[in-house]
């Protein structure tokens, strides 16, 4: 049944991806650090280190974007695309596998493939065909990308790349630069598991470490730590208000901290994730 429901889930997202017009989208670059790019359109921030040697891409959001995408790599370095890394199973992030598998392989943790495999809507050309189950580093030209899976936390397929070279890290998911995060508790994800899973970042990576979202923009350790207090204080609050006794209804009538009511954003509101935790803690 958890199955059932998590393939439906995908599916919804797939369908309402392909019933969307994305004409108007353009694709956007940034430079985070040394060889490694942001990339914005629609969906989740694509990381790209681009090299004389060829083109490593983290994420490729959504199937139609695939050409404006490729497009966009090309103005970065104009050399093969050689790998590509999805971070978690989400269609905002694994949308275009099926294009760019047949120019480079991609790479996941178990997890993707097997949550991907269950969308019947999706070929085998969607699906990562390397996989593993803590990690792994790949070298192309003079940098090395440490790919680590930190488990049960935005989903249970999470992984975060980091340019060791460069100093930049992509966080998928576990970091909503934009607002209140999403935990995919159908997903495999947890609130504590979210929290455990920031709070390793903070204390694994350098100081002066640049970021690449999940959703929103280039941002630094500072804003990671204020992300991690916000989802700290958000805990305590629901908890402490669970434990008087309230309702969801008195709890929503509340709200969150008055310092954390502009995180609201059109996917995760702030009802939405009051709702989150009062389900986790219940």
């Amino acid at each position: 049944m958890k199955k059932f429901i998590v393939t439906l889930s995908a599916l919804a997202l797939s369908l309402s991806a392909q019933a969307r017009d994305f004409s108007d989208v353009n694709i956007t670059a940034q430079k985070a650090a040394g060889q490694v790019y942001m990339l914005q359109g629609s969906g989740g921030n694509i990381g790209v280190l681009a090299t004389p040697k060829g083109l490593l891409m983290v994420d490729d959001q959504y199937a139609p974007l695939a050409e404006k995408i490729e497009a966009a790599l090309k103005t970065l370095e104009d050399k093969p695309l050689k790998y590509i890394v999805n971070t978690h199973y989400h269609g905002d992030h694994t949308g275009s596998n099926s294009y760019f598998s047949h120019k480079a392989p991609i790479f996941a943790h178990h997890n993707v493939r097997n949550r991907l495999k269950s969308n019947e809507k999706l070929t085998e050309d969607a699906l990562p065909v390397v996989t593993y189950d803590q990690g792994v580093t790949i070298h192309l030209d003079n940098e090395e990308v440490l790919l680590t899976h930190l488990p049960g936390g935005h989903t249970d397929s999470d992984t975060v790349v980091y340019f060791k070279n460069a100093n930049v890290l992509h966080t998928g998911d576990l970091f909503f630069e934009l607002g209140f995060p999403y935990v995919d508790t159908k997903g495999g994800g947890s609130v504590d598991g979210y929290l455990k899973n920031v709070e390793h970042m903070i204390a694994n990576y350098p100081d002066d470490v640049v970021i690449i979202p999940g959703h929103g923009k280039l941002t630094d350790k500072a804003g990671l730590k204020a992300f991690a207090q916000m989802i700290r204080d958000s805990i305590k609050l629901v908890k402490g208000y669970l434990k008087e006794g309230k309702t969801e209804e008195q709890i929503l009538a509340a709200g969150i901290q008055p310092q954390y009511k502009h995180l609201s954003w059109r996917f995760i509101t702030e009802e939405r994730w009051l709702k989150t935790l009062i389900a986790a803690y219940k």
